[in-house]
């Protein structure tokens, strides 16, 4: 099997980080609807984490084209760019979701400390040769 180009690799990884994202905001957009603002946030800080965890998971078993650091890095970087130029703006119509510690700031955390652990774990504490971006192909 021929090794991916940097194109494809990057869609996967960018693709998987905007699942998570619209996992998240389902979990806010159904919550929203049947629980308190407050118990929806408490589940978005659990769910949030959980959903990323397994997509790292699934990344690292599947693709490990970079490294649990650069997953976690990586995914973040596509949360916080989403939630910055579309759910605030566009969902939200304002930024005050940025004010909330347990709604915004909170996940952000988890999310890539979850990742970076799940990922560490999916690749056994260690990536193989040629794994995790430490390939010498740049292709």
């Amino acid at each position: 099997m021929t090794k991916p180009g940097r194109l494809l690799r990057t869609v996967v990884i960018l693709a998987l980080a905007v699942v998570g994202w619209a996992y998240c905001g389902t979990i806010i957009g159904v919550g929203r609807q049947f629980l308190s603002i407050h118990t929806t946030l408490v589940l978005h800080a659990i769910g949030a984490p959980v959903g990323f965890a397994l997509i790292s998971i699934f990344y690292h078993r599947r693709y490990a084209f970079t490294s649990p650091m650069q997953t976690a890095a990586a995914f973040l970087g596509v949360v916080v760019f989403l939630d910055l130029f579309l759910a605030a703006p566009v969902f939200e119509k304002n930024y005050a979701m940025f004010s909330s510690v347990l709604g915004t700031w909170i996940p952000f955390a988890l999310i890539f400390g979850a990742t970076y652990l799940a990922g560490q774990w999916a690749a056994g504490g260690r990536l193989p040769p040629g794994r995790g971006g430490q390939s010498n192909d740049e292709s």
